[in-house]
C-alpha cells in the first residue's frame, strides 16, 4: 500500500518538477485544519493562459491524512491524465482550511472549525497579527 501511494505521489511531484511544458496546466493543492494534516485535495485544469480552471475536482477525507490515501492519489493522477495536462503546479505544503468561505461559513469570517488559519497568511503560514 505504501509503495502504491509513493508511486502516485511521486508521479505528481515528478510532473511538477519538470516545470512549464505548455497548456493545459494542472494545479494540485492541499488543505487541512492546520499546517500538518491535509484533509482535502483540490486539482484544477487551466486550458489557456489567463483563463479560470475549466475543470476542478475536490477530494475530502473525514479527518484522516488524505495524502496517504492511495485511492485519492490515484484519482488525482488519473484526473490530470484524463485532462491531458502538460504542466503541473504543486503546492506541497497545506495552504489553508478545507472549508469554503461563503459555503461552509459566512464570507468575511474565519472558519469556526479551523482556528489555526485565523489571522494566518495561507501562503507563508505566518501569523498576521
Amino acid at each position: 500500500m505504501i509503495r502504491a501511494m509513493n508511486r502516485f505521489s511521486k508521479a505528481i511531484k515528478r510532473k511538477a518538477r519538470k516545470g512549464f511544458r505548455g497548456y493545459p496546466v494542472g494545479s494540485v493543492a492541499y488543505y487541512g485544519p492546520d499546517d500538518r494534516k491535509a484533509t482535502k485535495i483540490v486539482a484544477g485544469v487551466v486550458l489557456r493562459e489567463g483563463e479560470e480552471p475549466a475543470h476542478l475536482e475536490r477530494w475530502l477525507s473525514e479527518g484522516a491524512e488524505i495524502r496517504d490515501d492511495v485511492d485519492v492519489l490515484s484519482a488525482v493522477v488519473e484526473f490530470l491524465r484524463e485532462n491531458n495536462v502538460k504542466s503541473v503546479v504543486l503546492m506541497e505544503r497545506i495552504i489553508g482550511c478545507p472549508h469554503e468561505e461563503g459555503v461552509d461559513y459566512p464570507e468575511g469570517e474565519s472558519c469556526p472549525q479551523c482556528p489555526f488559519w485565523a489571522n494566518r497568511d495561507r501562503w507563508t503560514g505566518d501569523v498576521l497579527h
